[in-house]
C-alpha cells in the first residue's frame, strides 16, 4: 500500500528506530529523514529534513530509559512538526513513561503521569496512540484522543499456538486481572490470583494464592517487569503449590537492575515479552522471546489515518 499521495508520514525519536522502522515497512512508507543531536551541555536538538506542510505525521517514541531524554525528545520534535506546519501531530507511545505514578500514593505525592500528559498536549500534538497504559484513567488525564491499544491479542496468539497442556492464566496481583481474565478467555483457561502485598516501592511478598494451579502449566501475565521481583516470587510460590510448568509474560520489557539475574535464577520456563522497549544485546538470558507490535500499530494508523474502527484491534484474535 502507499500513501505518498494522502501525507502519511512516519516519524521516529531514537527511543525504538527499530519497531519504528517495522511499523513504516508493514505501512509501506518511508521514515521521515529528521537529524537529532546534543549539545555539549546535554540540550537536545532535533532539524526534520523533509516537508511536514499539511501532512498527518505520526511520531513513534517510547518514553523508556533514559525516560527523560526521550520525554525531552519526545516534546522537541511534536514542537519541531508544529512549528514546520504538520496538518495534524499523532503521538505514538510504545510504552509511557511514568504511568505508574498515576495517583496520589500518599501524602503529598505528584501525579506524574497526568504532568507527562500535560506536556504532550501542551507541545502540540492532536492523537496520542499508546499500548497497554499501567492504569487505564490515564486516557483521562489527556484532553485529545487516545487510542489505546492492548498486547493481550499478540500474547494470547502467541501461547494459542502453542498450545500448552492445561494451562492456567495467573495475574501476579489483584491490579491485573482484568488483563489476565482477557488472557484466560482467549486461551479458554482458568483464572489463578496472587494476593500479595508491597511494604515498598519494588519489594513484594506473596501471601496467598487464589485458585486451582496444582498439576497445571501457569501463564504469569503482567503489563510490564521491571526488576522482576513480583514476577520471580510468584513462580516460586507457582512452584511450591505445585504448578508443573511456569511461563510469564508481559507486553512492556523494563527489566532493570537485578531483573536478568531474577528471571535467568527463577523456575520460570520463557519469559515472553514484545517490542515495545528496545532490548540490547546480549540480554543475558535465553529465556526471553520477544514478539513484535509492529503489526498492530501499523495497521491501528492505516485505520486512524483512513477514519476507520480500530476497536477491533482491541479484542483477542484467537
Amino acid at each position: 500500500m502507499s500513501y505518498s499521495e494522502s501525507k502519511l508520514k512516519i516519524f521516529s525519536c531514537s527511543s525504538n528506530p527499530k519497531l519504528a522502522n517495522e511499523i513504516a515497512k508493514y505501512i509501506g512508507v518511508e521514515l521521515g529523514k529528521a537529524e537529532m543531536n546534543k549539545f555539549s551541555d546535554g540540550e537536545i536538538h532535533i532539524r526534520l529534513d523533509d516537508s511536514v506542510r499539511g501532512s498527518d505525521v505520526y511520531v513513534i517514541q517510547s518514553t523508556s530509559a533514559p525516560v527523560n531524554d526521550h520525554l525531552i525528545e519526545l516534546l522537541v520534535m511534536v514542537d519541531a512538526l508544529k512549528r514546520a506546519s504538520a496538518k495534524t501531530i499523532n503521538v505514538v507511545i510504545p510504552y509511557y513513561g511514568y504511568a505508574r505514578q498515576d495517583r496520589k500514593a500518599r501524602s503529598r505525592d505528584p501525579i506524574t503521569a497526568k504532568l507527562v500528559a500535560n506536556l504532550i498536549e501542551k507541545a502540540g500534538a492532536h492523537r496520542v496512540i499508546a499500548m497497554d497504559l499501567h492504569a487505564m484513567q490515564i486516557q483521562g488525564f489527556f484532553d485529545i484522543p487516545v487510542d489505546h491499544l492492548l498486547g493481550v491479542p499478540i500474547l494470547g496468539d502467541y501461547f494459542h499456538e502453542k498450545g500448552l497442556p492445561l494451562p492456567v492464566v495467573v495475574s501476579p496481583d489483584h491490579g491485573g486481572v482484568v488483563r489476565a481474565r482477557r488472557l484466560a478467555d482467549t486461551l479458554q483457561a482458568p483464572l489463578a490470583i496472587i494476593d500479595k502485598r508491597r511494604p515498598e516501592p519494588n519489594v513484594v511478598e506473596v501471601m496467598n494464592i487464589i485458585g486451582d494451579v496444582a498439576g497445571r502449566t501457569a501463564i504469569l501475565i503482567d503489563d510490564i517487569i521491571d526488576t522482576a521481583g513480583t514476577i520471580a516470587l510468584a513462580a516460586k510460590a507457582l512452584k511450591e503449590a505445585g504448578a508443573k510448568d511456569i511461563y510469564a509474560c508481559c507486553t512492556h520489557p523494563v527489566l532493570s537492575g537485578p531483573a536478568i539475574e531474577r528471571l535467568e535464577a527463577s523456575p520460570i520456563v520463557e519469559i515472553v515479552v514484545t517490542d515495545t522497549i528496545a532490548l540490547h544485546e546480549p540480554i543475558g538470558t535465553s529465556k526471553l522471546r520477544v514478539l513484535s507490535v509492529a503489526p498492530l500499530m501499523g495497521e491501528a494508523i492505516v485505520r486512524i489515518h483512513k477514519h476507520q474502527s480500530i476497536s477491533k484491534l482491541f479484542e483477542p484474535h484467537a
